[in-house]
């Protein structure tokens, strides 16, 4: 082989080395944008691209200002929807943090304080962290939320069945929430976005326990009671 013939070669196979390198950049970035780093923000392998408008996702957060609170209600079922919403509404370029989402869902939390500490692991769960949340910043990706169902699942029904006297509180009732998780950022200055079907359960307790209903915990995602 001539000296011309292995230096031929050799840029071939920088060339070719060099491509494959900028695929798998890209594809970290595109699913950086769309899934996010962190594996607990959410995510399926079942998301895809397409274009879309990020700058204007309908029924995406705003992207200045307080985060919206979760309003009181004594309606059980607007309750578990308001909370949902307020799970999934978040927006990387708003100059809020993961932890000031938190705190707003945990606002909402029972007040006897027995389950804070789970319900703010549950709400982490959902959330990016705070490293996938830089990283997330630099698309400028956002979520929201869109509820396709919420109901009593059959599985509560035989929880209450079986539970002793006393154990759970008045007013005490879950609902699954199936809905599309949406996602939107820009990613070389192209605006992208991606759907992923989410499945989950809100336990609550309401009246005559507590006057406007109140957050206990949440299901794992994509694990709800059925």
């Amino acid at each position: 082989m001539t000296s011309h013939d292995s230096h031929t070669r050799h840029r071939l196979i920088a060339g070719i080395v060099a491509g494959l390198a900028a695929l798998v950049l890209i594809g970290i970035g595109v699913y950086g944008l769309t899934v996010g780093p962190d594996t607990h923000s959410g995510a399926g392998d079942g998301d895809r691209l397409r274009p879309g408008p990020a700058a204007s996702a309908p029924g995406g957060p705003a992207r200045s200002g307080a985060i919206s609170p979760i309003r009181p209600s004594d309606d059980p079922e607007a309750f578990a929807r308001a909370v949902a919403t307020g799970l999934f509404n978040w927006d990387t370029a708003s100059g809020h943090l993961p932890l000031d989402y938190t705190t707003v869902i945990l606002d909402v939390g029972d007040p006897s304080g027995a389950e804070q500490p789970g319900l703010a692991s549950d709400v982490a769960s959902y959330l990016p962290s705070s490293d996938a949340w830089v990283e997330l910043r630099k698309y400028a990706t956002r979520q929201h939320l869109t509820i396709e169902r919420s109901y009593v699942p059959k599985a509560w029904d035989t929880a209450i069945e079986q539970a002793q006297p006393g154990q759970l509180a008045e007013g005490t009732t879950a609902y699954t929430i199936e809905g599309t998780r949406h996602r939107s950022g820009v990613w070389h200055d192209e605006n992208v976005a991606s759907e992923h079907p989410v499945e989950f359960t809100v336990f609550l307790v309401c009246q005559p326990t507590y006057d406007s209903c109140r957050l206990l915990r949440l299901s794992e995602l994509d694990n709800p009671l059925r």
